[in-house]
């Protein structure tokens, strides 16, 4: 798919579901065997364009999880390369036994779209954040877990799904507005993450709408004296172990940030295979903290956790001074 400026402009004033739809209705003429499904979540998930010009490849399988992976597994087994839609917090953890079977155990060719993960559904609060996703879907093997930093890498990551061949999770973070990291296009490939920033002292690895957030906190704290590299990890598992050697080679400190439980999710994953470092250097994990929280805006949430520039800055600098 092209990437243009335009593009770009208008998909982040839409956010990353709605650019998801749009790619999916742009890339549907490539794939005779491509189907989407969803569990009522059409509209949310961008899909009202693919769904009327592609009724034959769209199905809407109501407020039913479970019963969407099923459907998912049959249509995949079928030859069908399937793209089932819900929001994270519930295709996550409703139907999480018929993911690991149906995806993980028979391996099929499907990949469950977690929408507004994170705080993506802001003042809906607790029951409906998704933030154990990472957690959950990390856990069961077979699954490739991609986190797009922007809507312009979620035209990517559509691409590189379509053509990718086994199950995956795709992680859908933040709301309409969303800032961009990538201005024009670029190279993306699944498992290998990408350098945004040289820096010598501190290595940030972040993920989905954190990777902006801490480029932004690289920026703050190199006005202090401390330089940050920051990569986007885009893809969380498998995780690109040789980008991880590179940055316990130069850094006095890694650290990690996403929009997500620190329990499980892409800190874990760091820290379970920089543990295998002799004299790594420390790590320091920035997430949602092992709580429930008090609903808000987008902006009030993020603020609240610590998940804004400023506050990634603060704790950066904090942890930095103790080394």
């Amino acid at each position: 798919m092209e990437i243009n400026k335009a593009k770009i402009k208008i998909s982040s004033m839409l956010g990353e579901r709605a650019t998801f739809g749009a790619a999916m209705a742009e890339i549907a003429h490539e794939y005779d065997n491509l189907m989407v499904i969803t569990a009522d979540f059409t509209r949310s998930s961008g899909l009202n364009k693919f769904s009327a010009e592609n009724p034959d490849k769209f199905l809407n399988i109501g407020i039913a999880e479970q019963n969407l992976i099923g459907v998912a597994s049959g249509l995949a087994s079928e030859g069908y390369n399937v793209f089932a839609t819900s929001f994270a917090s519930f295709i996550t953890t409703r139907c999480n036994e018929q993911v690991k079977l149906h995806c993980g155990y028979m391996r099929h060719n499907i990949k469950v779209v977690g929408l507004a993960a994170g705080f993506g559904v802001a003042q809906q609060g607790n029951t409906h954040y998704g933030l154990e996703d990472l957690s959950l879907m990390r856990a069961i093997p077979n699954m490739t877990i991609l986190a797009p930093a922007d809507c312009t890498e979620v035209y990517k990551v559509v691409e590189a799904a379509c053509k990718f061949e086994g199950p995956m999770y795709i992680r859908l973070c933040g709301e309409a507005n969303n800032p961009v990291v990538y201005s024009e296009d670029y190279d993306f490939t699944i498992g290998k993450a990408i350098q945004l920033r040289e820096g010598d002292d501190v290595t940030i690895i972040a993920s989905g709408t954190m990777v902006y957030q801490s480029l932004q906190a690289a920026n703050l704290l190199a006005e202090k004296g401390i330089e940050c590299s920051v990569i986007d990890m885009h893809t969380i598992k498998p995780l690109d172990t040789n980008a991880i050697d590179g940055a316990c080679k130069k850094s006095k400190l890694i650290v990690t940030v996403e929009e997500g439980s620190i329990i499980g999710g892409l800190g874990s994953a760091v820290a379970e295979y920089k543990c295998r470092i002799p004299n790594s250097p420390c790590q320091l994990i920035v997430g949602v903290e092992d709580t429930f929280l008090h609903p808000g805006s987008y902006a009030y949430m993020l603020n609240q956790t610590g998940l804004d520039a400023s506050s990634i800055a603060t704790k950066i600098e904090n942890k930095f001074k103790e080394i």
